[in-house]
């Protein structure tokens, strides 16, 4: 099931929101963690029953390793036990295709391809089991019951794509009595994050993605401002579905009373590589320097070690995002750019800020071509393209992916000025480029200003969400739920 979804907005959110307050309001405080345990095992299981088993198992293992763990918290062999089990479902279902397509490449045997089904955000919560289980170690989750143990992992508000949430995030606020009550405010301010981030999705990632779409269906014909164009749109596209997702996310936990941690904090406006991975998909960013980078020494035992340890975390950042050879690619210049970064910081720092931003934006739109690729070859073939400047004209097809219906109509009624601007699909790709660079460059982040309920919020969160209702003709996944 998705956020996008008449499935989700009009049955499963309501009722699932109205039984847990219930629950909360009848004093069975343990139903209400069981009915979101439960409501979100069928979230995640609704297009495939499959992943009920998945996503039990998973949580049921790492409990039982967790348990043994607060028995003997100084037994290694078992935390390692329990991180070599989720490394190793992770690898079954994301990398054996891609481990085994390149064991055959490189020795000519025939080993033969599974046809695996990836399941929806299995990194997800994985990773999030993971570092339960390494704060388990350290003797951080001794008082935790099995029932908020499976409510932490399963929230469904953030299961499938993130952000990825700690115990003591998450947890904590189940046992807080004052969340127990239905809040007016926090209610209002959820129904504004959802309806931020579901019209960032419908209104603009998926609108962005239909021009990336059509642009790399046949690079050869394509010309070298329209993969440019692409490149930027793609750049838009993921910035707009992933932060949707998030802001959903943010205003589900919002309308539950649970605050679930910031994962966006306006990435492009960054100054540098270096800023822009405090900024974009913070959660990621906080688990791989928290259990990986910090217990490979970070930067505590010298120059050469902390550039490794740097390629490192990048690389498995890389592979965490796919299993492709551009995916490994893209991680190991990312960690490269944040090296020199972080070793030129005086003279980088030199610059105007503009020029930084400038630098930062167009390296950062370069990488994510590679992240979408589909091979590191073809990813070369775009940059040459992009950069060859060879033509600057733009097939109006690609324009006509912008032209939006329900504007059409407002323009119909506006006589002939409406009826240039119809008959300009131009105008609206230009129009969409704006409102993208605006957006996500110079808006600030919904988390930044505390809310507060108003009449003008009420009707921008009205507005937005009926509008993207109305634009749900087809449900198209989030971007990062495959990762």
């Amino acid at each position: 099931m998705l956020f996008n979804s008449y499935y989700f907005l009009f049955y499963f959110l309501p009722i699932t929101l109205t039984c847990y307050y219930l629950a909360h309001q009848t004093n069975h405080h343990k139903l209400a963690l069981l009915i979101i345990s439960i409501a979100s095992f069928v979230f995640y299981a609704f297009d495939n029953p499959y992943y009920f088993f998945l996503l039990l198992g998973s949580i049921l293992v790492n409990w039982i390793i967790a348990c043994v763990l607060n028995r003997i918290s100084t037994n290694k062999a078992v935390l390692s036990f329990g991180i070599a089990f989720d490394v190793l479902v992770i690898f079954y279902y994301k990398y054996y295709n891609f481990f085994v397509d390149n064991v055959n490449h490189l020795t000519g045997m025939s080993i033969g391809i599974k046809s695996i089904v990836l399941p929806l955000g299995i990194s997800f919560f994985t990773f999030q089991q993971i570092s339960f289980l390494v704060d388990t170690y350290r003797g951080e989750t001794k008082d935790y019951t099995f029932i908020e143990y499976v409510a932490f992992v399963s929230f469904f508000a953030q299961l499938v794509a993130g952000p990825i949430v700690l115990h003591d995030e998450l947890i904590p606020q189940y046992r807080n009595e004052k969340r127990w009550r239905v809040g007016a405010e926090r209610m209002a301010n959820g129904f504004y994050c959802i309806a931020i981030g579901l019209s960032k999705k419908v209104l603009l990632a998926d609108v962005f993605g239909k021009a990336v779409i059509w642009a790399w269906a046949d690079i050869e014909k394509r010309t070298g401002i329209e993969m440019a164009l692409a490149m930027l749109f793609y750049t838009f596209q993921l910035y707009f579905d992933f932060s949707g997702y998030c802001d959903m996310a943010v205003g589900i936990g919002k309308l539950f009373n649970l605050d679930l941690p910031t994962n966006f904090n306006s990435p492009y406006k960054a100054i540098s590589i270096e800023d822009f991975w405090k900024r974009w998909h913070i959660t990621l960013t906080r688990f791989l320097t928290k259990y990986i980078y910090i217990p490979l020494g970070g930067n505590r035992r010298g120059d050469l070690r902390t550039v490794i340890n740097i390629i490192l975390v990048f690389l498995v950042s890389g592979l965490w995002h796919g299993a492709n050879w551009t995916f490994v690619f893209w991680g190991l210049i990312n960690g490269v750019l944040l090296i020199v970064n972080r070793y030129t910081r005086k003279v980088w720092n030199f610059f105007p800020t503009i020029i930084r931003w400038l630098i930062t934006f167009i390296i950062v739109n370069l990488l994510w071509v590679m992240f979408y690729a589909p091979s590191v070859g073809i990813g070369f073939e775009v940059w040459k393209k992009i950069l060859s400047f060879s033509s600057f004209s733009v097939n109006q097809d690609m324009m006509g992916l912008f032209v939006n219906e329900e504007i059409d109509m407002v323009l119909s009624v506006m006589g002939p000025v409406g009826a240039f601007v119809s008959g300009s699909p131009w105008i609206y790709m230009i129009v969409y480029m704006i409102i993208g660079f605006v957006t996500s460059v110079m808006v600030e982040n919904i988390y930044v200003k505390e809310f507060k309920p108003t009449v003008c919020t009420a009707v921008i969160s009205a507005l937005l969400m009926v509008w993207s209702v109305t634009s749900l003709t087809g449900i198209s996944v989030f971007l990062y739920s495959n990762f």
